[in-house]
């Protein structure tokens, strides 16, 4: 059996007027309902973009089968935390303007990642190797929903992932306070207890973290439709549009217009609810 779920969504919670406009508007009736989040089954699919407007909640629209995924393959910067580490890094260096203007390029699909970070990542040179914990300390935040998001997802039994275009000194510390089983990024050299100023090669990037989907699969045998895969910018597309259910959370246009799910008043739980799943407790 086929056929279209409707998922709605928002944070903190779903007010009865936002699920009875939802009603209005797809002429049906949210009857699962949860906190957070509300779904219909739907016989074929509406025009989204004409329903969406202005309900101060996301609506989304899943295949019915197969919606429960065997992998999460997540983004760092901007989707599992609230900053971009390398903007915050430039902050202590006292070149913040420089290097996140470089990034908001490069997020939006501007600029060659590459050449992008060996930029940025120049700015940083002499670096106390210190501030990056202090940055961490300071700065980095898990988003709303992000360790529920992990931990749910492996409580069912799925793998968990947390690919970065990052750095390993952030994705593996927000790694453990998530609960994710593994992460990769881009090592940061340093020397004398100072930064270089460059990253080792190759530099992780769009085709890295596709790769790290496809390895996931062939270690699972699972297939690319088993995968939910979350991100923001435009090095995520690669892995968004390989996967069985790519959601861009908060993100650039680029990457909206590629997802299967796009999410902009929901926290991270929501892509359980896109799922099917409730949270655990």
């Amino acid at each position: 059996m086929g056929g279209w779920v409707a998922v709605l969504t928002a944070a903190p919670r779903l007010s009865d007027a936002t699920i009875a406009e939802a009603d209005r508007r797809l002429k049906v009736r949210f009857g699962r309902r949860s906190v957070s989040w509300a779904e219909t089954p739907l016989a074929r699919p509406p025009d989204l973009e004409a329903l969406r407007a202005d309900l101060g909640a996301d609506l989304n629209l899943v295949p019915a089968q197969r919606r429960r995924k065997r992998i999460l393959i997540a983004d760092m910067d901007g989707t599992m935390i609230g900053v971009e580490c390398i903007d915050e890094l430039a902050d202590f260096a006292g070149v913040k303007a420089q290097v996140a203007a470089i990034t908001e390029r490069a997020m939006r699909g501007e600029l060659d990642f590459e050449a992008a970070i060996d930029a940025r990542v120049g700015l940083l040179a002499d670096l106390p190797v210190a501030t990056l914990q202090d940055c961490y300390d300071q700065r980095v935040r898990l988003n709303p929903g992000a360790r529920a998001l992990v931990q749910t997802m492996r409580a069912g039994g799925a793998r968990t992932a947390l690919v970065s275009g990052g750095f390993t000194f952030f994705t593996e510390r927000v790694a453990a306070a998530a609960g994710f089983e593994s992460h990769a990024a881009n090592v940061l050299l340093e020397a004398c207890g100072r930064l270089t100023g460059a990253v080792a090669k190759p530099v992780l990037g769009q085709a890295a973290k596709r790769e790290a989907l496809e390895t996931l699969c062939r270690d699972t045998g699972a297939t690319p439709h088993d995968v939910v895969a979350v991100g923001d910018g435009a090095n995520d597309l690669a892995m968004i549009r390989a996967a069985g259910l790519g959601v861009a959370y908060r993100a650039k246009p680029a990457l909206r217009a590629e997802a299967d799910a796009i999410l902009d008043h929901s926290d991270l739980t929501a892509v359980l609810a896109l799922q099917g799943r409730a949270a655990a407790a």
